[in-house]
């Protein structure tokens, strides 16, 4: 089928059915990436849902607080200091969304580290058109301060740099790995009689056969996983665009062994959201419902590690927040803050953010480091 003719169907999931009708079972990473990205109907790039928050499908960690940002931005002081304290380096935001923590960190730094904030040069890459507007909006008083570009589309290197990803790679397109037989097979998405997606297994795609070579991976009779291969490009491309800097991950996840051993992700990691709701059928609506997976902290060090960068620190994001000085920026805050209303949600999002219940305990921090 003509690929104008599939642009000019009225849905996205009728486009996903031509393509399978077309070409045959579809890797998921092919579906998801669709599903999630589809210019048009993709879930992360709608305009007309509300994806964050108690009106959308999910919360996340609290990267809205300016607390988040004012933190990260006392780290990101002591790294610009690390890097020989520059006259000019880069901050890179990857899936920088609407636009909430960079403003906010731009405006610590020009509060609390002027100098700091003078040598900055802040790069927004977002894929979802409807952030990106309003990021434009929100940063616009930074003029051009801020450049707004795809990192696959940057060419040149960046001398002294942090390149920053907040739950991103939980987002990528995934692969999905099965055990049968004794062998590995690759879950693909295909239609049933009555026109429903379904699950199909069929041989491995070339490159994630490599990869479970590559990791020995081994899984049991039925047993299911997902393998993030678009996690490893972005470390590599991130590596490769660093001449001195740091790379750090914000996500929720946990090393292969764990991922592999616990018996309530004996199906993977898999999951879909829709109003605060796990929905089972991850097939269900594509480009109606959130879809992520865990990711695999080994494998992203790994990545790492061939490209170039060393581990500096791997920890609870609770744990990070609160030795780079959370409590101490809250108490400044809600003391020069003289709205009580936001004063209460100032310390609302910190309790979120060092209790060990709070939701930053389910998340990681990951920084690796490129020395020249």
């Amino acid at each position: 089928m003509p690929t104008s003719r599939l642009e000019q169907m009225p849905s996205l999931a009728a486009r996903l059915r031509a393509i399978i009708n077309r070409d045959g079972p579809i890797s998921f990473h092919d579906w998801m990436q669709v599903a999630l990205y589809d210019e048009r109907e993709g879930y992360y790039c709608r305009s007309d849902r509300a994806r964050w928050g108690c009106g959308g499908d999910y919360r996340t960690a609290p990267e809205r607080s300016p607390l988040f940002a004012r933190t990260f931005a006392n780290y990101f002081m002591k790294s610009y200091f690390d890097l020989g304290a520059p006259s000019r380096w880069s901050i890179v935001e990857v899936g920088a969304g609407a636009g909430d923590f960079a403003r906010g960190v731009l405006l610590s730094l020009q509060a609390n580290y002027p100098n700091i904030f003078a040598a900055t040069h802040y790069v927004i890459d977002e894929v979802s058109p409807d952030a990106l507007a309003q990021a434009r909006v929100k940063l616009a008083e930074f003029g051009d301060r801020v450049e707004f570009r795809r990192l696959a589309e940057i060419t040149e290197s960046f001398p002294q740099a942090i390149i920053f990803a907040n739950e991103l790679i939980d987002a990528f397109p995934v692969h999905r790995v099965i055990g049968r037989n004794g062998n590995l097979r690759e879950l693909r998405v295909s239609l049933s009689d009555s026109d429903e997606f379904i699950w199909v297994d069929e041989d491995l795609d070339a490159r994630v056969a490599e990869y479970c070579t590559r990791v020995q991976l081994e899984l049991a009779e039925g047993q299911s996983t997902e393998v993030n291969l678009t996690a490893e490009d972005f470390v590599s491309r991130a590596a490769a665009l660093l001449d001195r800097g740091l790379l750090i991950t914000v996500d929720y996840g946990a090393e292969r062994d764990e991922l592999l051993a616990a018996p309530h992700r004996f199906n993977g990691t898999l999951r879909s959201f829709r109003q605060h709701l796990m929905i089972d059928d991850v097939l269900a609506n594509p480009g109606q419902q959130d879809l992520t997976a865990t990711i695999d902290w080994t494998q992203i060090m790994a990545a790492g590690e061939r490209s170039g960068l060393e581990i500096l620190r791997f920890e609870p994001l609770d744990h990070f927040l609160s030795s780079e000085g959370l409590l101490a920026a809250l108490s400044e805050m809600v003391t020069t803050n003289h709205d009580p209303v936001e004063a209460v949600r100032l310390t609302a999002s910190a309790r979120e953010m060092i209790m060990p219940d709070g939701m930053a305990s389910s998340f990681q921090v990951l920084v690796q480091r490129k020395c020249e």
